[in-house]
């Protein structure tokens, strides 16, 4: 092939694929030539031309794009979603993909902030916080809660887990932490929790006054962090993670107790004994050698941790606390009492009178009720004693039980029932009486009239009164003996006319006289 018709074919194939835009295979099969040639030949040129810029990409978002920069512009939180909702008005057919990633190149980029390593002298400061680990007790419907306190300069920590993270609860738990470390540091350093903190804002920080109080009787300052400066309390937030990782992973408590067992074991083997990541030293042995000595005495004043709440009491005798129900006298009804509970019991007050106590349920939706509260209540409305027999029925026993909860449900007057069976059973006997009752429901009835038809007419039993019951020892236990009747015998044998026949007696005057 001459040089001619080479670069003719050459120039061929340029066109075919610049100008007709043909690919490979196309150009092969027309100038009828291997497509590595053609390959080689393209190569070839590109290498000539050097790369080539790219050609910006036309996108549905492109005509928006003026849009989109002025709602950021003057709303720069605007969310992908909420700028989708506008744009849809204006023609924009595409999806909300590839317009977060446009945000995120238009979105202007906060300058990271600095932060500065924070410096505690021994005993200067602790840090509080709670972890929240969800439902993790089987068959325990609260989220499980540990608390968290370690001492600034040692790394020392404190380690609890409970059901609530309500004040009286978050109080016990600082109690038990002062009393683990021995004393209290110059200074506790909070998260916003509601406990300690009611609200935050740039002028000035409002503090629970209950907890100012118990800062004041336990000799530490308090201090706030800085909404969402969770840097400001690393010193509890790293031994929280350290607790998620090292501690929780395989843990499988059977109740709280369990995990408090294990979690108490696991503090003071292991987390308080390691080696520190950060300081290089063990926390223990920098707590118990340097820091110990400096804690302030945590003091003997009382201060009452309880949860304390106050309720009125519903129609059925009950209050309400923390998600459960619990009893009071019936006579209380209507009145608004004071609740105290610590972790065990609950104690209700009227006044300064406590009027009941229960024991404490970690249950949610339970109806605790003392048996006292509910006889008191069945005392005052007597269709209600289902499960209590009258004086003088008791005899009747569970049979008795039955008939009077099904008559309870009826519209029979208790009362009328009552006396008409006292007076069945004083004619015919207790067990007479029951038997009879017993076959009466057996046919699907319950009526003092049912229970008569049977004695009297269907077994044709005879009343036989028993002896009258005064209810009083003195008088019931009287007993007599049987008189001598031989007496009167020998009264008659003196009175009798000689003359006359046994069995004839004498006549009289109508003065009596014989």
């Amino acid at each position: 092939m001459s040089d001619d018709a080479a670069a003719e074919r050459f120039a061929e194939v340029l066109k075919l694929a610049f100008v007709d835009d043909l690919g490979v295979r196309a150009i092969a099969r027309r100038l009828r030539m291997s497509r590595k040639t053609v390959r080689r030949i393209l190569d070839r040129e590109r290498r000539k031309q050097g790369p080539q810029p790219a050609t910006p990409r036309q996108t549905l978002l492109g005509p928006y794009d003026g849009a989109i920069r002025q709602m950021l512009s003057d709303t720069p939180e605007l969310r992908a979603p909420a700028v989708l909702e506008r744009l849809r008005p204006l023609g924009y057919r595409g999806g909300v993909t590839i317009l977060r990633d446009r945000l995120s190149q238009l979105r202007p980029h906060a300058e990271r902030e600095p932060f500065l390593t924070l410096d505690f002298a021994p005993g200067a400061a602790v840090q509080v916080d709670w972890a929240d680990f969800g439902f993790a007790l089987p068959g325990c419907p609260r989220r499980v809660s540990a608390f968290v306190m370690a001492q600034c300069y040692s790394r020392m920590l404190y380690l609890e887990f409970v059901l609530s993270q309500a004040m009286g609860s978050f109080l016990r738990c600082m109690e038990r932490g002062l009393h683990f470390f021995g004393g209290s540091t110059k200074v506790d350093i909070f998260d916003n929790m509601k406990t300690v903190v009611i609200s935050h804002t740039p002028a000035a920080t409002v503090f629970n006054q209950r907890f100012l109080e118990y800062a004041r009787t336990r000799h530490f300052g308090v201090v706030a962090c800085n909404v969402a400066r969770g840097n400001e309390k690393g010193r509890v937030e790293r031994p929280i993670g350290f607790v998620r990782e090292r501690f929780w992973p395989g843990c499988r408590p059977a109740d709280l107790m369990d995990l408090n067992v294990k979690a108490t074991a696991w503090r003071d083997t292991f987390a308080n004994n390691r080696v520190h990541e950060v300081t290089g030293k063990v926390p223990a042995l920098v707590f118990e050698n340097e820091e110990r000595r400096l804690l302030r005495p945590v003091g003997e004043a009382p201060f009452t941790t309880d949860d304390v709440e106050s309720a009125g009491v519903t129609k059925s005798f009950r209050v309400r606390f923390d998600r459960n129900l619990y009893s009071v006298p019936p006579q209380l009804v209507g009145q608004t009492i004071l609740v105290r509970a610590n972790d065990d019991a609950v104690a209700i007050f009227l006044g300064p009178k406590q009027v009941a106590v229960h024991r404490r349920s970690w249950d949610i939706g339970q109806d605790i009720e003392h048996p006292a509260h509910r006889e008191a209540a069945l005392a005052k409305k007597p269709r209600a004693a289902v499960g209590v027999l009258p004086l003088g029925l008791t005899g009747l026993g569970d049979i008795g039980v039955n008939y009077f909860k099904v008559l309870a449900a009826g519209t029979r007057s208790v009362h009328r029932e009552i006396v008409r069976l006292t007076f069945l059973v004083e004619l015919f006997g207790t067990s007479a009486t029951t038997t009879a009752v017993d076959e009466v429901m057996r046919t699907g009835h319950v009526g003092a009239e049912y229970v008569e038809y049977v004695l009297r007419h269907k077994r044709g039993l005879v009343p036989q009164a028993q002896p009258l019951r005064l209810g009083d020892p003195a008088l019931d236990d009287i007993s007599f003996s049987e008189p001598d009747l031989a007496r009167y015998d020998r009264i008659a044998e003196r009175t009798r006319d000689p003359g006359k026949p046994p069995g004839v007696e004498r006549p009289v005057d109508e003065g009596g006289t014989p």
